[in-house]
Formats: structure tokens, C-alpha cells, sequence
């Protein structure tokens, strides 16, 4: 049987073969996952043996991360706003820019003890709402995705993290059936124009599913749908919050104008400084 620090040895030498930028830093991370490890293990535990599957195994899981798919893929979760999120093929990864729309929600709402009425138009794996939910003890809220797969997947994360109590999970065409007010309405939608999908890197083109990537023609498709139950939506003194594509802040700043919810001033930019949440005036 090969040591932890020979596997270890191993496998960073084949990420590195593959271009990988930090191959040593992400092999420790697999063995970690994977085995149940800590740095501690790694480092003075290292002549461990390691059982002929769980060797196989990662010797796996190395060669698709070597083939581009995700790290949080292979081990099937993905930390968000210091929550951890179970992933399935129907969700996207969550990202740190979205983050910045539990940012920008936050500052609206400054009163964490706010009994608030959130709607998550697209939620995915749940992240957005989960993380509202914690921040907001007496918030409740409603969590809609089109695809059944991405709404079983928010639940049960909701339903891990404690929160289910005070969240709804549903499958819906963005919010159609929904006739309840909102004071905050956010959501990350679809926003990649279909014919620039396939210039994406692997890990987003090829594994994330295209349902939440693809935005129509001009990647304005979900907004446009979004933009016309907003009013209906929010209730008096609501706001929305949606995540922007690079580019995209001017046109759908113009989407939410024409009815009759214009942006409440420039979007609050990600840490890489791109425009990424756009806020709506109160309705």
C-alpha cells in the first residue's frame, strides 16, 4: 500500500502535469475530503498507509480535476457566507461574487431581528436564501428554481443548515404562480448569451448545468421575465437585488426602468471590481 505522503506526492505531480496553478495545495485538499484528513494527518501522520480503494479513489477524483471538472464537483460541496452546500448535477457551484448580493441585502436591511418576507427567484442549491436566513432570525422565505433537481437540493440544504422551518422550497417558472408581497426580492439568473456558452471554461461549460447559465440571445431572458412580476412582487418598501453578468449593468438597469423599478444608483461592485448587484429603488 502507498503512504499518505506518496499519494499525496502523486497526485500533485499529475495536477501539475495538467497546469494546474496550485497542484500540491489542491492535492492536500482532495486527501483531506476524501479521507476524513486533517493538515495535522498530512503532515505528521504522513507514513500512514492508505487503503487500496481510497487510493484508487483518489487517484480518480485526481485525473477529472486534472480534466478540468471543479474541485467542488469531485467532493460534491461548496462552501458559501461560511455556509457549507451540498451540490448536485442541476446546480450551479455557488461563487463568492455572489456574495456580494448578501452584502448588498444586508445594508438595506440593517435590522438583523427584521421579520422579512424573502422570495429567491432561481435559487439553485439554496445559497442565497440559507445565507439570508441566517443573518435574518425572524425572516422567512420562498425558494424558486425551474429545475425539480435544484429545488430538492435547496431543500435539503435548508433542511441541514436548520432552516426549513422558516423557508419554502417550490418549482415554478421564475414567479409566475407567486402572488404573495415581498419586502426583498434576489436572485442570481441565468445571464450568458447562448452563443457565447461555448466559449466558457471547462469547469462552467462543461459541468455546470446549462439550464442556469444560459440567458437566451442576448443573456437577457431571465431578467426580462423577472423585470415584469417585480411589481407585483415587492411590497411597499421592498427591493430586489439581482446579480449581473459583466456588462450587463446599464441593460438591465433599463429592463427594471421600463416597469417602473428603476436601480437605486450604481451596483454594488464585486472584489474583483466588476458591477455584479443592482439594487432596485423602493417600491
Amino acid at each position: 500500500m502507498i503512504s499518505r505522503s506518496e499519494l499525496l506526492a502523486t497526485l500533485a505531480r499529475r495536477l501539475a502535469e495538467a497546469g494546474l496553478e496550485a497542484p500540491e495545495r489542491e492535492a492536500r485538499a482532495l486527501l483531506r475530503a476524501a479521507l476524513g484528513l486533517s493538515d495535522l494527518d498530512l503532515i505528521v501522520r504522513g507514513t500512514e498507509k492508505v487503503a487500496e480503494p481510497d487510493a484508487v479513489r483518489l487517484t480518480a477524483l485526481a485525473r477529472r480535476r486534472a480534466a478540468g471538472e471543479p474541485f467542488a464537483r469531485l467532493i460534491g460541496r461548496r462552501e458559501f457566507w461560511s455556509l457549507d452546500f451540498a451540490l448536485t448535477p442541476e446546480t450551479l457551484v455557488p461563487r463568492p461574487e455572489t456574495e456580494t448580493l448578501v452584502e448588498a441585502s444586508l445594508a438595506l436591511f440593517p435590522d438583523r431581528a427584521a421579520p422579512l418576507r424573502i422570495l429567491d427567484l432561481g435559487t439553485g442549491s439554496g445559497a442565497l436564501l440559507a445565507a439570508l436566513l441566517s443573518e435574518y432570525a425572524n425572516a422567512h422565505g420562498l425558494a424558486v428554481d425551474r429545475s425539480e433537481g435544484a429545488a430538492r437540493t435547496a431543500r435539503d440544504n435548508l433542511a441541514r443548515l436548520g432552516l426549513i422551518a422558516r423557508a419554502q422550497v417550490m418549482v415554478g417558472d421564475w414567479a409566475q404562480a407567486i402572488a404573495a408581497p415581498f419586502d426583498l426580492v434576489v436572485s442570481n439568473p441565468p445571464y450568458i448569451a447562448a452563443t457565447d456558452i461555448a466559449g466558457l471554461d471547462v469547469d462552467v461549460r462543461d459541468h455546470d448545468p446549462r439550464l442556469a447559465l444560459d440567458g437566451g440571445p442576448d443573456g437577457l431572458d431571465a431578467y426580462r421575465a423577472i423585470a415584469s412580476t417585480l411589481p407585483r412582487l415587492l411590497a411597499p418598501g421592498g427591493r430586489a437585488v439581482l446579480e449581473l453578468g459583466i456588462g450587463q449593468e446599464r441593460d438591465v438597469a433599463l429592463l427594471l426602468a421600463a416597469a417602473g423599478l428603476p436601480a437605486d444608483g450604481a451596483a454594488r461592485r464585486d472584489l474583483a471590481g466588476i458591477a455584479r448587484a443592482l439594487v432596485t429603488v423602493p417600491a
